[in-house]
Formats: structure tokens, sequence, C-alpha cells
């Protein structure tokens, strides 16, 4: 004797809701941006003013080899580059900052090609991930909010 069940579906868009739970899913997405970038980076040795350029060097190819591609256009609670990120480190307060593809140091910005940058990259709100400091300890990222680039429109 079989039992067959019916499944409720949410019909439309809900649909697709269902399969991207992505503040909850583990690992790190990618944009095409992105992951170009980071490619660059690591073509250019532009990490060799990181205070631990083979550290970071492996951190990024780690990333590369084990991010999935994001949907574009990325969804507003990714790191992406060029978006105002605020985190928290273990128990310190939290911090707010502009990830940056740039290899030249901004004020107000994190690089990339920094431990810090290069574990945000690819992370949604609401995500933690294990932080290597340049002495070699760990310590735990966690991403509290994303907000869309800021415009630098001149009026």
């Amino acid at each position: 004797m079989t039992i067959a069940r019916t499944i409720q579906l949410p019909a439309g868009s809900d649909f697709r809701r269902l399969f991207n739970r992505t503040a909850i899913q583990p690992g790190f997405r990618l944009t095409v941006d992105d992951r170009a970038c980071i490619e660059r980076l690591l073509r250019k040795d532009g990490t060799r003013h990181a205070p631990n350029p083979p550290l970071l060097n492996g951190l990024l190819r780690h990333k590369l080899r084990t991010s999935r591609g994001a949907w574009e256009p990325a969804a507003p609670e990714l790191v992406v580059g060029g978006r105002r990120i605020t985190y928290m480190i273990s128990d310190e307060d939290a911090r707010t900052c502009v990830l940056s593809l740039s290899p030249v140091p901004i004020p107000g910005h994190v690089l990339v090609a920094s431990l810090l940058g290069a574990t945000l990259i690819g992370m949604r709100k609401l995500q933690k991930s294990p932080l290597l400091r340049d002495d070699g300890q760990i310590e735990t990222v966690i991403v509290l909010d994303v907000d869309p680039p800021q415009s630098h429109d001149t009026a």
C-alpha cells in the first residue's frame, strides 16, 4: 500500500528563496569581478607589502579554490569589493570599513590584500569565519552588516 503525500511549494519567486539561504549556508561566494581581482593581486605580486605575504597568498589561493560563484548582481548581504562592511573580531567592538580591491592603502578601507580583507571577501551577513593573524593566532570574525557602496556623486 502506497501513501501519496502532497507537498505545497511556494509560488513564483518564493520558491527560489527556499534554496537561497545565503545567511546560513557555509562557505564563501565570489563574484566574477572579485575573483578576477584576487587572481590579479596574486599574478602581479600585489600582496608584497602585506606583513606576511606567503600566508596571505595561501589564504587567497584557498579562497579561490573553495569559493563558489555568486549570483550576479551580488546579493545585498554578500561582502564584495566596494561595499561598506560592519564586522566584529572575537570580543572586540564592532568596526565599519569599506572593502577595497585596491593594492594601495586607503584610509577607512580594508584591503583584500590583507588577512582581514581576504577573509571578509565572499562572506555574508551574520556569517562567522576563522581569522588568521600575522602572529599566527586565530580569532573569529563575524559580518554584522553589509551596505551598498556609497555613491560619489557631485552635486
